[in-house]
């Protein structure tokens, strides 16, 4: 399959474009409440339309792109063993990191959290705060519903309800299908399918063009309404959470990285950044997709199986920070009910929070509306959601960006394997 060509000639980098939209849109929405009210609600108005129509643009991208590189990965493949090798190694890694993050987080959480006690008249008002900012706690199916829910019935609607997991066992089975009928038959809908997915590429490319400026506008109504509001322990769980976001990348992923994928920290540092951007920006794993396949393919020069076939696989399964933030909010909630959680709560929590993030919709806030789960497994009351969810902005940028750079550490491993397993076949 052949992708369009990178645009060439950019004397200053998307990333660094991308970074200074977000200082900027933070300068101006700080700034706005300074000017009165009317002045911060006009300037909402027009910002809150642009950064909504940049990431509707991105992810308008998203489910074709994911279809179609799902299909002709699979259909082309060169050897089977390939996608069996790479489904198989991706769950142990899944697993075991999404283990590992809840269980750093677990074990470090109390303590940061407790260096900021909270106040019972702060406490008061957020339990208070439930009241305006609740949320429904989503049904949990039993294991016997997800399981028939992962093959979909109409895999149209599953497409239009933005379904990932039914639409990607869809994509796999028709792209095993596909070698197997008539070669005449065949062949003419993969490369229908290898179109759509270098057409949807090249959109992207058009889109993130607009990155800064869709970022901009993402920034400044964050900044304008949550200004210096936060304070004590609202502040302390913010930055405990990405603080336990950022070291759990730094100790863990990168090295992975680096170690098992045998990829220099600098290269592999400088593939993640414009993933890292978007994501950071946009708060969706599904919006940074296309920037990951990207500088999978061009930076770090993965084979196309992990482009294809490994990365939209893992944005629709695996949240490695949301491991680690789940469970801090989980923390800080029982902290703010008074619910006290021993060893064996923590273990309980660590364990629910790790099978619990495999069902996370890759959108912003998504990991917010699954925590109701965790909550009641923690004997802490549902009404926790709602503090969580006031508060999630800042902590769902950190854990999307933690979310992809997890993407991106089990890609370079992987992608070292595949290299063997195709080495050996030829």
């Amino acid at each position: 399959m052949q992708s369009p060509a990178p645009a060439r000639g950019r004397r200053f980098p998307l990333a660094a474009q991308v970074l200074l939209g977000l200082i900027l849109g933070f300068a101006v929405g700080l700034a706005l409440p300074a000017l009165g009210d009317t002045a911060m609600r006009a300037g909402i108005a027009i910002a809150e339309p642009v950064g909504a129509l940049f990431v509707n643009a991105i992810r308008m991208t998203v489910i074709p792109l994911v279809v179609a590189s799902l299909v002709v990965a699979v259909a082309t493949a060169p050897d089977p063993r390939v996608v069996g090798a790479i489904g198989g190694r991706s769950i142990a890694f899944f697993l075991g990191i999404v283990l590992a993050g809840a269980a750093f987080a677990a074990l470090l959480a109390p303590p940061l959290l407790a260096l900021s006690p909270m106040g019972a008249d702060a406490a008061t008002a957020l339990r208070g705060s439930t009241a305006t900012a609740t949320v429904a706690p989503a049904a949990t199916p039993t294991i016997g519903q997800w399981i028939v829910d992962l093959v979909p019935a109409n895999p149209f609607k599953a497409a239009s309800d933005g379904a990932m997991l039914p639409l990607i066992v869809f994509a796999l089975s028709l792209g095993f299908a596909l070698p197997r009928i008539a070669r005449v038959r065949g062949e003419p809908v993969i490369r229908f399918f290898e179109g759509i997915s270098d057409a949807m590429i090249l959109v992207v490319r058009w889109v993130l063009a607009f990155a800064p400026l869709g970022v901009f506008a993402l920034a400044v109504p964050l900044a304008s309404r949550a200004g210096g509001s936060a304070a004590g322990a609202l502040v302390s769980y913010v930055v405990v959470s990405a603080a336990l976001m950022v070291a759990f990348a730094l100790l863990v992923l990168y090295p992975l990285a680096a170690i098992g994928g045998r990829v220099s920290p600098a290269r592999f540092t400088r593939g993640c950044l414009p993933p890292q951007a978007v994501a950071f920006g946009s708060r969706s794993s599904l919006a940074a997709l296309p920037a990951m396949i990207e500088s999978a393919r061009d930076r770090l020069a993965l084979p196309p199986a992990i482009t294809g076939f490994f990365l939209p696989l893992s944005t629709a399964t695996f949240r490695a920070g949301s491991a680690v933030q789940q469970t801090v909010a989980v923390i800080f909630a029982a902290h703010l009910f008074g619910v006290g959680l021993g060893a064996a709560q923590l273990a309980t929590v660590a364990v629910t929070v790790a099978l619990t993030t495999f069902g996370i919709p890759a959108i912003p806030g998504g990991s917010i509306l699954v925590l109701a789960p965790v909550l009641v497994a923690a004997h802490v009351p549902a009404e926790a959601v709602g503090v969580l969810l006031a508060l999630d902005t800042v902590p769902d940028m950190f854990r999307t960006t933690v979310n992809v750079t997890g993407h991106m550490s089990v890609a370079a491993v992987l992608g070292r394997g595949t290299r063997a397993i195709v080495a050996e076949g030829t």
